[in-house]
């Protein structure tokens, strides 16, 4: 059966990372082209080279998604490559945590609201003119568990995980009635090698796989979510 991803184009922040390289490779399985932007040429080319080289995928490096131009010019690029862009995923995002509330350090704050929310808004805005014109598209944005209840000692990134959700539900609002789709997904601790690494005694089996994560995400960038936005989607595996 053809997937409903064939011939779709998506762009995908953070494209070398854990969760961005697996939803990456998941939407090249659906057949979908894609737009992957990251900081690290290399690693782009590591993992997805070969994509490129079947013009399956367009290979964005050393892109600041902090400056709204350099993912604008990203998104004209790919306008005029493929003539499309039919689903962002913003995987770009950043944890801080430790220190009490009165000991951590105050510029933590606008790094957390950095990274996982004015990335974001940066990216829905370069995407956005060409969704309308089309009259379809779908945002997907990477929430948290932590967005919903806040714990001690990660202030700074429960708060910035919420906005971005509330950015969410307000995006959904606003273009619902223009064919655009925006929804979240909340994943629980992810097991990557990092958060092995970071928590050695943790039982690794309740966390939740990359792969898992990616397989909820191309379901939203799909016709099968036609029905939904402004959802906030849990994926916490067994945690």
């Amino acid at each position: 059966m053809m997937s409903s991803l064939n011939g779709q184009v998506a762009l995908i922040t953070g494209a070398s990372g854990n969760l961005g390289s697996a939803t990456a490779h998941a939407f090249l399985a659906e057949g979908a082209r894609l737009v992957l932007v990251d900081r690290s040429r290399d690693r782009l080319e590591e993992l997805f080279g070969n994509a490129s080289s079947a013009e399956m995928a367009m290979l964005e490096a050393g892109v600041d998604l902090l400056d709204p131009h350099a993912i604008a010019r990203v998104a004209e690029r790919a306008m005029a490559r493929f003539g499309r862009i039919d689903v962002l995923v913003n995987t770009v995002g950043a944890f801080r945590g430790g220190p009490s509330f009165d000991e951590s350090d105050l510029n933590d704050w606008a790094a957390m609201f950095d990274a996982n929310v004015r990335t974001a808004v940066h990216c829905c805005r370069a995407v956005l003119p060409y969704m309308r014109q089309a009259g379809h598209g779908k945002i997907i944005n990477i929430g948290s568990r932590a967005a919903l209840v806040g714990e001690a000692g990660i202030g700074a990134y429960s708060a910035s995980k919420s906005a971005l959700l509330r950015l969410t539900e307000s995006l959904a609002q606003e273009l619902k009635h223009q064919g655009i789709h925006v929804n979240a997904v909340l994943p629980g601790t992810i097991d990557t090698p990092q958060n092995r690494q970071a928590m050695p005694n943790a039982d690794y089996a309740t966390w939740v796989e990359p792969s898992a994560i990616a397989d909820v995400i191309v379901f939203l960038g799909s016709n099968a979510s036609r029905g939904i936005t402004g959802a906030l989607l849990p994926v916490y595996g067994r945690g």
